[in-house]
């Protein structure tokens, strides 16, 4: 299998899923976890996403499995941290979205959206045309799942928006399947906006995006023909559920409801499963079947709760029984009428507060990304990039804060030359030089205590200081690291050993003066022959 073959292979199985049976979606399920684990092996960083991604959605497109995309999903943000892929990490929280609102936690789920839509508005920019529509294909999959989770938690302006971002980044690195999805995606939010607008009585609101579902189910055709959702050689309104709700609405009458019937019976996503119900509803009711409608929306009640479908999808249900219950008891109280009018306007408002709720979270989330990416700097700023060890700057300034600290007292100084270093950089390599290096600062932070600070003072030069430490035993300490590295293996120290200026600080002493100090200690054990310690007092130096 090449690594091609396992993304598409992949890409079809998502596309499947949502439209077979459930011991079909079993069985994808278990195709993508053996592709996963292939992946895994193979170690590549965006395949490992793509498929990780790939099992999540499975799982939650399964009744009774979305809890089993959880460790994939925490699996999933790990990864794409550790590999810096941000683009893919912001599709891992709006996946997190989805399951939230698969377990009716909406509140968390506008969370982990408003995490997604933060990363996604501050990305970097790809620096080749080929890095350009990789970027493009990865931002269109996370806007599209930040869009899903907007759509079904009613956030419609938000979802529209992101929809048209997702539409621009599609522009040039698209192919028809991706086109006819983001054309999918757009229909079943307009449908679910103009349920949405029917129950506060804006019906003309509603009817118009009813028109514009219409026109983009016709639009689809073309790409449709040329994408994975193509099952047989037949028109999209005859196999996708969705296209045929969106002209029904359109239009409800007799000529739909064959088609609608034969959709209806198929497996599909939950969202549309709903909506094909609702419009073949329609449809039986302008044909004189009033009966047949209140079967079908009772049917598609059932099936909505056993497959776990969001909260909003099975409230339009209940709207159109509540509808047709209304028409049948025409009698009934025009105050519960007017009630239930005033909660459907209240709970539309409610969307306000949820939308606003969903900004401050979004710049809030921004705000600390770019607060630890100052953070991070700053960090970097106190650090030797090649050792890892505090730089000159964090040292001095490490220093000032102990010499200032009465409880550090006393304060031993350790100023450390390699011995024998330039040869490793004359005859051998600077590879080499920088891999002793590293060996060495690992070797003086293991051996020291977790307190003592140890930093990178320049070229082959470290500073070790011992707080609380007396001169006897810093000096025992000190020898303890010479013993150490003396006692490497050749390939990993190539013959280099330690020569240590060991002074303890003296009080209100300098920092400078006290490093200078350190400095000509150091020396007098490298005039000793090195792989020595030489301490010293202010008046009078003691070879230790």
């Amino acid at each position: 299998m090449s690594d091609a073959w396992l993304v598409g292979r992949a890409r079809e199985l998502r596309a499947a899923v949502q439209s077979t049976t459930r011991a079909e979606q079993l069985g994808i399920v278990a195709e993508l976890d053996v592709l996963l684990e292939e992946a895994q092996t193979r170690g590549e960083p965006l395949m490992v996403a793509d498929l990780l991604r790939s099992a999540a959605m499975a799982r939650l497109s399964t009744p009774g499995l979305s809890p089993q995309a959880e460790p994939l999903l925490d699996e999933l943000l790990a990864h794409t941290r550790k590999n810096g892929l941000p683009v893919l990490r912001a599709g891992a929280h709006a996946l997190q979205g989805k399951r939230m609102i698969l377990a009716e936690k909406e509140d968390e789920a506008l969370t982990e959206i408003a995490r997604a839509l933060a990363i996604l508005d501050d990305l970097p920019t790809p620096a080749t045309p080929f890095e350009t529509r990789v970027f493009n294909r990865s931002l269109v999959t996370a806007l599209v799942d930040c869009w899903q989770g907007l759509n079904e938690l009613g956030l419609y302006e938000t979802a529209e928006e992101v929809s048209a971002r997702s539409h621009r980044a599609m522009r040039e690195s698209a192919g028809p399947h991706e086109i006819t999805l983001q054309m999918f995606n757009l229909i079943e939010m307009l449908l679910a906006w103009a349920l949405r607008l029917e129950r506060i009585k804006h019906t003309n609101q509603a009817r118009e995006k009813f028109a514009v579902a219409a026109s983009v189910a016709a639009a689809v055709e073309a790409p449709f023909t040329e994408s994975l959702f193509r099952l047989r050689e037949a028109p999209a309104i005859e196999q996708i559920g969705l296209i045929a709700a969106a002209v029904a609405f359109n239009d409800p009458g007799r000529s739909h409801i064959e088609r609608l019937k034969r959709l209806f019976t198929q497996r599909s996503g939950a969202q549309e499963q709903v909506l094909v119900a609702i419009a073949l509803a329609r449809c039986l009711e302008c044909d004189g079947q009033g009966e047949a409608a209140r079967d079908v929306l009772l049917t598609a009640r059932r099936e909505a709760d056993e497959a776990n479908t969001p909260v909003a999808a099975r409230l339009n249900i209940d709207r159109e029984l509540a509808r047709f219950e209304l028409a049948a008891n025409p009698g009934l109280p025009e105050a519960v009428t007017a009630y239930t009018l005033a909660l459907e306007r209240e709970l539309w408002d409610m969307r306000e507060s949820r939308a606003a709720a969903l900004q401050t979270r979004r710049n809030h989330e921004r705000l600390s990304a770019e607060h630890g990416a100052i953070a991070a700097q700053a960090a970097q700023a106190l650090q030797d990039p090649l050792t890892g060890l505090p730089n000159r700057r964090a040292l001095d300034e490490r220093l000032r804060a102990l010499a200032s600290d009465e409880n550090m007292q006393p304060l031993s100084v350790a100023l450390v030359d390699l011995d024998g270093f330039k040869g490793v950089n004359d005859n051998q390599s600077h590879a080499e030089g920088d891999d002793v290096l590293r060996v060495i600062a690992s070797t003086l932070r293991d051996t020291l205590r977790g307190n003592d600070v140890v930093a990178r003072y320049g070229g082959d030069e470290f500073v070790v200081l011992l707080p609380g430490a007396p001169a006897a035993s810093a000096a025992a300490a000190m020898n303890r690291t010479v013993a150490a590295v003396s006692e490497l293996p050749g390939h990993l120290s190539r013959g280099v050993t330690l020569s240590v200026g060991l002074v303890s600080m003296a009080p209100s002493e300098h920092p400078e003066s006290v490093l200078t100090r350190a400095d000509a200690a150091m020396y007098q054990a490298k005039r000793s022959g090195g792989n020595r310690v030489y301490a010293a007092t202010q008046d009078s130096p003691d070879a230790s």
